[in-house]
């Protein structure tokens, strides 16, 4: 359990990290995943620091309780994403179905606190 929270915790760095940099940029990529820059998109971004800083909290003091509260709300809003979005072949929300996957067999193991 604790080696499948520290992944998932890592896996949200890496993927946050240049997400929220290309975001704040404006880099190219980001109006093709994400659509021109708007109020939306800064709230997105916002959202996304969020999850980035109690991630990097969690790694530094690590409370499986609390991992599992930040896992399952990004599990429901990366499942919605789909519908909300209204395909599956936007590339933001492919990403979105594999993290949620990955983090779905955390949040298993810590509801069980099982170890892998």
């Amino acid at each position: 359990m604790k080696t499948m929270i520290v992944l998932s915790l890592l896996l949200n760095v890496a993927v946050l990290v240049p997400v929220t940099l290309g975001l704040v940029t404006d880099a190219a990529w980001t109006g093709e995943a994400y659509g021109e820059a708007s109020p939306a998109r800064g709230i997105l971004l916002a959202v996304y620091l969020a999850i980035l800083i109690a991630s990097v909290g969690l790694l530094v003091r690590p409370a499986p309780d609390m991992v599992a509260a930040l896992l399952a709300v990004q599990i429901i809003y990366k499942v919605i994403t789909p519908f909300s979005v209204g395909t599956l072949s936007n590339p933001v929300v492919t990403s979105n179905l594999a993290i949620a996957a990955f983090h779905t067999v955390t949040l298993f193991l810590i509801f069980n606190r099982t170890t892998p």
